[in-house]
């Protein structure tokens, strides 16, 4: 299971730390899901998810107010005592001095943000599920091409670096070369980044490191990128039978997720950067419901029945 650390989290939300005794570094998130304590603040704790973060709000500060000292206390910490990574008050509401006092002996950090308790928590589900994400490391290139993500495999050798700086240069996007950082969000979704180590570079066979960011601009790079599709380049096989209609979609399989994938085969004089574009905008109108190679297929057919 992948961890975030509370500093992160601080950092990343510029949130405020009422607790700077507790050590932030050494408190670990390994849940996305967020939880407003509503319940627990009411003395019911059966299916309590104690490895979320907590959100106060308006709600619960109000409710809270409204407790005697007594039972105040004794629910403050028995949501304490089930260890829970951290709690956060939204809208700049500031935690009384019990709870200070107990989220301290209980090495609980206390934050506080300005942000509205449903923006907060939509905000910190949404950057928790990526950091949090199953990933894996693949040999490839990743490139923003018309808005999609293209995905670049193939032997070492065969050209997706030189197929990656061509697309550069025609106004496209690197996202990662040599090696692609793949996190699965969610059923659907699979996001692709580079290694801190080796971002914006590109590595090109006689030549050597490159800064891309450098010599392009910082419109030629991006940070991160949804996989959309997978271009396999592989050697021409004049013995194989290759696909030449494209009536049924090719899939490979990332982390569960199943990602369209085309294998195209390198003969020379074959602009590779030209056919990926081609891919980027055939599969982005496949995505929007029109498929050339159905039409041309139905086309086909119509002309056949006529000709009966």
């Amino acid at each position: 299971m992948y961890g975030v650390t509370i500093q992160e989290l601080i950092d990343k939300l510029k949130l405020k730390n009422m607790t700077p005794e507790i050590d932030a570094e050494k408190v670990v998130l390994t849940h996305a899901d967020v939880n407003r304590p509503a319940l627990q603040l009411a003395g019911f704790f059966e299916h309590f998810d104690k490895d979320r973060v907590q959100l106060i709000g308006f709600v619960e500060q109000e409710y809270i107010k409204q407790m005697d000292w007594a039972t105040k206390r004794t629910r403050y910490e028995r949501l304490l005592a089930e260890k829970i990574p951290c709690m956060v008050y939204c809208r700049n509401l500031e935690p009384d001095r019990d709870m200070l006092e107990l989220c301290n002996y209980y090495g609980v950090p206390c934050l506080m943000s300005d942000k509205a308790t449903s923006d907060l928590m939509a905000e910190i589900f949404r950057w928790l599920k990526v950091k949090l994400a199953p990933c894996i490391t693949i040999h490839g290139v990743l490139v923003d091409v018309f808005g999609e993500g293209v995905l670049i495999t193939g032997e070492s050798g065969i050209g997706k670096s030189e197929t990656a700086l061509e697309l550069i240069k025609r106004g496209h996007r690197l996202v990662t070369d040599d090696v692609v950082e793949i996190r699965k969000v969610s059923d659907e979704t699979l996001i692709g980044r580079a290694p801190d180590i080796t971002k914006h570079f590109i590595e090109l066979r006689g030549i050597g490191i490159i800064d891309v960011k450098s010599l392009f601009g910082v419109e030629s790079v991006e940070d991160t990128q949804n996989i959309n599709m997978v271009i396999k380049l592989e050697d021409w096989d004049k013995d194989r039978e290759y696909d030449r209609l494209g009536l049924e979609d090719q899939y490979t399989e990332y982390l569960g997720n199943q990602v369209v994938c085309y294998n195209i085969p390198i003969r020379p004089g074959r602009n590779l950067a030209l056919i990926v574009e081609a891919a980027a905008i055939n599969h982005r109108q496949k995505a929007m419901g029109y498929n050339a190679a159905k039409e041309l297929y139905n086309r086909v057919q119509a002309n056949l029945a006529r000709g009966r």
